[in-house]
């Protein structure tokens, strides 16, 4: 699992930072690339990355302004030309899927694929996707118009088989293995019976990756933030500038780092960064942050973060 950052912005592409826009790529997990936020020209930052359109099976929208949306049409179409044939969900508020269609109406533009849109009432908190491997939850945050912060949590992954503990109860390795690690019960040729369920190590725990778009502080991040292994996290305005970012419906990097600690989170991803913070101006946001929340981190455009699992004691 890992986040890539394709626009790290605020408002308006900048000479060092395009507007919002992330992937979450979960190749080694399900082989697809679920994206959040489409702000214009990520499909330009797309090139420049690994990342192939047509293993992008979901997009999240947190908010209908123009600096996460506007790239959405050309990206749908780009899916189209380059093979990208399987259906495509569309989360977002409501308003994206007419967003959508009129934007391929007018242009004339035809897919070659399904859009499955799933447009989120105003007010919605709770879960929106559930599958074998993962749970997506979405909540409101508090912007200027309806937005979403999300929480997405991976399954916990079964125990691995302890084969120390087999090959030490001299038990040979082949077809009963493979029946022990199912967790049966296996009689061997010696006369012993195996419990399968003594022979598997702990559940590894799922990771936890949270998304907070465009929005004041506000309880509902700090609740989709709880324990997660990674808080992405806008961060519009600097220390001292409460006030400002309460006027335009943002947050401060402070307020970023307080919601990390408060939740307990293990990482904490700076995002949305003013064209005002540029060079040491973003190094001076991460180290004010880091004085609340130790593992903070001012991201930029291309920046790849793994999402490691939590050692098992």
């Amino acid at each position: 699992m890992q986040i890539e950052f394709l626009g790290t912005g605020a408002g308006s592409p900048g000479k060092f930072r395009n507007v919002s826009s992330l992937a979450l790529r979960l190749l080694d997990e399900i082989n697809s690339v679920w994206l959040f936020d489409v702000g214009e020209g990520t499909q330009h930052q797309i090139l420049r990355s690994t990342i192939r359109p047509r293993k992008i099976e979901k997009i999240f929208i947190s908010h209908l302004h123009g600096d996460h949306i506007f790239g959405l049409p050309g990206l749908l179409s780009s899916r189209s030309f380059q093979g990208g044939n399987t259906p495509l969900d569309i989360y977002g508020p409501q308003g994206i899927k007419e967003y959508v269609n009129v934007s391929l109406k007018i242009s004339e533009s035809r897919l070659s694929y399904q859009i499955n849109f799933h447009e989120l009432p105003k007010g919605t908190d709770g879960k929106i996707f559930e599958d074998s491997k993962f749970t997506v939850y979405a909540a409101p945050l508090e912007h200027r118009i309806t937005s979403f912060g999300y929480r997405i949590v991976e399954h916990d992954h079964p125990g691995e088989l302890m084969v120390d503990k087999l090959t030490e109860l001299h038990i040979p390795s082949g077809p009963v293995y493979g029946k022990l690690k199912m967790g049966q019960t296996v009689t061997l040729d010696d006369g012993r019976v195996i419990d399968g369920t003594q022979m598997i190590g702990p559940a590894q725990p799922g990771r936890i990756v949270t998304i907070i778009g465009d929005t004041r502080k506000t309880e509902n991040a700090l609740k989709l933030a709880q324990n997660a292994d990674a808080l992405v996290h806008e961060s519009t305005f600097g220390k001292g500038e409460n006030k400002l970012a309460r006027n335009y419906f943002h947050s401060t990097n402070m307020q970023a780092a307080q919601i990390a600690k408060q939740a307990g989170a293990k990482l904490l991803l700076l995002n949305h960064i003013s064209a005002r913070y540029t060079g040491k101006m973003a190094h001076e946001l991460e180290k004010q942050a880091q004085t609340v929340f130790h593992n903070t981190k001012v991201v930029k455009d291309f920046d790849v973060i793994d999402i490691p699992f939590e050692k098992n004691n």
